[in-house]
């Protein structure tokens, strides 16, 4: 009897030390302790931007190492930039660039939103509610969300779509300069309105050029493409009224060895030969783009000495050194195909511009090419300093970002934490029709929702139970479109007051936070590695063998 009890007993001590072996280089948190940590990180990271919501938000200074300053309102600027380490921390701040690059508006309130569903979820978990139920009910409470909001949403007018671009940008800057980006966003996105490319279009066909000279308001959208670039030969006119253009995707100058040789001449016609040659290299292109009636190029790479007084005799102005991305813009404005050799250009390949001209800024010279064919801008940004200027463009991003994508997808929503409060009262009336645990995680997840109008109304210094409680009272009697205008310090009809959300970026936060809730709820198990992986000592090894 007692070798039967003995050896079972000795299988479960080894398979227990074969265990804590394996684990011995790792700290292991699991079950609810994982959670509890999990939740501190979104918790705290949410803390840091939550007084950035609203247009009563507040700034944040970032500063980097080398002492540089940047003040912005933008959140998922402040989460990008920040040194996070925490796992749990960087899958939040994965949510919010995902929701700045799918909608750009919502980073804040995706974050928000997942910190407080995994509060509400520890809570249940405290009380005995298991983590598989709490997924199912929020799954059940988003899926009731996302319909519910398409009954809700309107479909926007352009006096609407101007007002939700304007929503978009409170808070993030200076009114007046939220006002004119807002302007020159709406202008550029009905410009690209019929352009394909899908929502990433704004991103490519609207260049942004910062220069020193002027005030920040006095930022503007040229229809064309603008550059610091001077003309290659000085002698050409630096402006003109139209013509043709071609696009080179390389240089113009003769090729070069790829290795290191030398070469012994033994006579001065041997020279005069290889220089013969690279003029007759250069001079075919010169001429073929001269047949064609070429009379702007633009060089990816160099031009040499020799082909830049070819160019000028055969009327050709040229320009080198272009970014790839400014050339496939240019080629949008032109219709001018990139071409590798200048000798293999054809008629097909050549485009039209309207206009060219160059003019100082700043004491440097710049040059704006416009296109008859449209389809790409420059947005010229002024300001006194570098962090003016880029958070100039940070704000016309945004802006840009909605208006483009508000042409495509034009549902809109009310703003102000009244979708929001309109969502947590649905969701507890369809809570009731659930017979299972999932009713209680459908109510935490609705409590969750509530925290957008409590913080909105946090940074405006109001009270937030009172605006939670009598937002609630007024919806319930004049309907969803009931929200907080904290401008004038009071509820009313969202669309009057002109406050408005546009359907996509309410639509990706609730998916966004709830799908990155779910997966921190996920984890009952973190391990932590307590070293580094290393390269064995080979060496070491060899020897003791010996």
């Amino acid at each position: 009897m007692g070798e039967l009890k003995t050896e079972p007993m000795l299988g479960a001590y080894m398979a227990e030390s074969d265990h804590d072996i394996a684990l011995q280089d790792t700290d292991r948190i699991h079950g609810r302790s994982a959670l509890v940590k999990n939740v501190e990180a979104a918790s705290s990271l949410a803390g840091a931007i939550c007084s950035t919501l609203g247009p009563k938000g507040l700034d944040k200074m970032l500063v980097e190492s080398d002492g540089t300053a940047t003040v912005t309102n933008d959140g998922v600027t402040v989460l990008e930039t920040a040194q996070v380490e925490h796992p749990t921390a960087r899958l939040l701040i994965d949510a919010s660039s995902s929701q700045d690059r799918a909608a750009r508006d919502g980073t804040t309130t995706t974050v928000i939103l997942v910190a407080e569903f995994l509060q509400n979820a520890l809570e249940l978990v405290r009380m005995g509610v298991h983590p598989s139920i709490i997924v199912n009910g929020y799954s059940m409470a988003l899926e009731e969300s996302l319909a519910e909001i398409e009954r809700v949403a309107e479909e926007a007018d352009d006096s609407m779509k101007s007002q939700v671009v304007s929503t978009s940008l409170q808070g993030k800057s200076d009114r007046a300069l939220c006002k004119l980006l807002a302007g020159l966003a709406i202008t550029a996105a009905d410009l690209l309105a019929d352009e394909e490319g899908g929502d990433d279009i704004e991103r490519l066909r609207v260049k942004r050029l910062q220069v020193k000279q002027g005030s920040v308001l006095e930022t503007s959208l040229v229809n064309g493409l603008m550059l610091l670039k001077s003309r290659v030969d000085k002698a050409t006119s630096d402006k003109s009224e139209g013509g043709l253009v071609a696009i080179i995707d390389g240089g113009l100058e003769s090729k070069k060895l790829e290795i290191n040789a030398s070469i012994e001449v033994d006579s001065p016609g041997i020279l005069q030969g290889f220089h013969d040659r690279k003029i007759e290299y250069v001079n075919k292109r010169v001429e073929n783009l001269k047949s064609l009636g070429v009379e702007l190029l633009i060089v990816r790479d160099g031009i040499s000495d020799e082909a830049v007084s070819l160019l000028t005799k055969a009327g050709i102005t040229a320009y080198r050194r272009f970014e790839r991305k400014d050339m496939e813009l240019l080629s949008n404005i032109t219709g001018a195909k990139l071409v590798r050799d200048p000798l293999y250009v054809s008629a097909d390949d050549i485009g039209s511009y309207s206009r060219r001209f160059e003019e100082n800024i700043a004491d440097v010279r710049h040059t704006l090419i416009e296109g008859s064919d449209g389809g790409g801008m420059t947005l010229v940004v002024r300001g006194s300093s570098p962090a003016v200027r880029e958070e100039a463009v940070r704000v016309f991003d945004d802006a840009i970002g909605v208006a483009h994508r508000m042409n495509l997808r034009p549902g809109v929503l009310p703003g102000g934490g009244a979708i929001q409060s309109h969502l947590a009262r649905h969701l507890r009336a369809h809570s009731l029709n659930q017979t299972g645990r999932e009713q209680l995680a459908i109510d935490a997840y609705a409590s969750a929702l509530e925290s957008i109008p409590r913080i909105l109304a946090e940074n405006s210094g109001r009270d937030p139970v009172d605006v939670i409680l009598a937002l609630s009272a007024e919806q319930q009697e004049l309907g969803p479109w009931i929200g907080l205008d904290l401008g004038h310090g009071k509820n009313q009809d969202m669309k009057e007051a002109g406050i408005l959300d546009p359907l996509f970026v309410v639509r990706h936060a609730l998916s966004g936070s709830t799908e990155a809730a779910i997966s921190v709820l996920r984890i009952d198990d973190v391990l932590w590695a307590k070293t580094d992986p290393s390269t064995p000592d080979w060496k070491d090894d060899e020897e003791s063998e010996d």
